[in-house]
């Protein structure tokens, strides 16, 4: 499979001052085989250690971080000497040595010939115990689920894939049914590896949701095992609420939809925990446009979103004819389905999101983003319906340079909007001056 974050790491690899790098995201993105093909594409040697598996390596690096005992200690479990220059160095699961995320700090200093990757599905939750984190001597990158560009090179569609980034859109018009029909698809399979795989493999939507089921189990039973005790059931909890929390014509969070009579404070933790985990997006109301927008950001107003649109169709127990086909329960879903791909091809586009709505929550504007120097409104509709009250009033209150309106219908430029193609959005907006 081909990732985006491949040119990303390559760029890492040619800088004259490089740091360590940590790759984040959700466990089962894809990280591991990322890491690993990035060492067999760009390196003469990989030496790979998993954290989670490796008791010697543990053991070498809680000792402490003599850097050159380090390095002949992994000489020695690599099996052969190596060169710095032409070794990738993988350490996976680094949460799971506190010590030897720490130790980053001192290759950066004492050994930044070594080009070394972490990763930790967990790392944000380690962080909040207390480890000793290398602040200012790593970098990161974050890794998420295949967005819909991705997918289309995954399956075979390059040619398709090409002509989003082109921004041709003549071309991309003539070619609308067939991207719908794909977008409908990638509704369905989402964008986890393993999913997609399969979905290329057997073309077989049973399969498919055979295994986004098993993921979620897989993403419930970490819940048991890595949070703490008292905070399982209210992880449990919000995450069971968030297909119906989506569901409302309202999206906003509502407590109450988790337990009756629940407050911030009974479930402030579970999702900082689900947050931390990679498995949530979060998405908070802005008062007004104003730059950055992170500056009229309410903490208490905010929307929730999966890492991934399969596995929210998964959790809806949509079937697939639903999707594929259309039909009144879809109808009822298909806008918190569209909001999920518009949030996470936002996400992956490393954009932070937000919402904005008046005090009484009318005129919502589903989605503000911070491109360059614009804030930018962007009205989602799940089908063809052109109808944009909120969009209107807000362009005549505020007078946005760009306003963007995406919806299964064809590229189109009026006067105070843009009409873009849902399946070509961030490729527009990646275009904007």
């Amino acid at each position: 499979m081909e990732r985006l974050l491949f040119t990303q790491l390559e760029k890492w690899k040619d800088k004259k001052k490089r740091k360590p790098l940590i790759i984040q995201g959700a466990r089962q993105v894809g990280k591991t085989w990322i890491m690993k093909e990035f060492g067999k594409r760009y390196f003469e040697n990989v030496v790979y250690i998993n954290f989670e598996n490796n008791e010697r390596m543990k053991n070498v690096f809680e000792a402490d971080f003599d850097i050159s005992r380090i390095i002949s200690a992994l000489k020695i479990e690599h099996g052969s000497s190596f060169e710095a220059e032409k070794t990738l160095m993988i350490f996976d699961e680094i949460q799971e040595v506190p010590k030897a995320l720490t130790s980053l700090k001192y290759f950066y200093e004492n050994a930044p010939e070594y080009a070394i990757v972490a990763a930790g599905s967990l790392l944000g939750v380690a962080m909040h115990q207390g480890t000793s984190f290398p602040v200012g001597k790593v970098e990161f990158l974050h890794l998420y689920p295949l967005n819909f560009y991705e997918f289309l090179l995954a399956i075979g569609e390059t040619t398709l894939a090409q002509l989003l980034q082109q921004q041709d859109y003549e071309l991309i018009n003539s070619f609308s049914s067939k991207y719908i029909d794909l977008l409908r698809k990638y509704y369905y399979v989402g964008g986890m590896p393993e999913v997609v795989q399969c979905y290329v493999d057997t073309d077989d939507m049973q399969e498919v949701r055979k295994i986004q089921r098993e993921l979620l189990i897989y993403y419930e039973n970490d819940f048991s095992k890595h949070a703490p005790k008292e905070t399982v059931p209210r992880i449990q909890m919000v995450w069971n609420s968030i297909p119906a929390q989506l569901a409302k014509e309202n999206r906003k969070f509502i407590y109450g939809m988790v337990r009756e009579g629940a407050r911030a404070k009974d479930f402030e933790l579970a999702i900082q925990w689900l947050e931390d985990c990679g498995l949530i997006h979060k998405c908070y109301r802005v008062r007004k446009p104003g730059m950055p927008l992170i500056s009229y950001m309410e903490m208490s107003s905010f929307k929730l979103f999966l890492t991934d649109i399969g596995l929210l169709a998964a959790k809806a127990n949509l079937h697939a004819k639903i999707l594929l086909e259309g039909n009144r329960i879809f109808e009822e879903f298909k806008g918190a389905l569209t909001e999920q791909f518009v949030a996470q091809e936002l996400c992956a586009t490393e954009y932070e999101l937000y919402y904005y709505s008046t005090e009484n929550s009318t005129g919502e504007i589903d989605f503000m983003i911070q491109h360059s120097c614009y804030c930018i409104p962007i009205e989602v509709k799940a089908e063809e319906n052109l109808k944009a009250r909120s969009l209107k009033a807000f362009c005549d209150k505020f007078s946005p340079d760009v306003a963007i309106r995406t919806s299964m219908s064809n590229y189109r430029k009026q006067d105070w909007l843009c009409n873009v193609p849902l399946y070509a959005l961030v490729e527009y907006i990646r275009r904007i001056d």
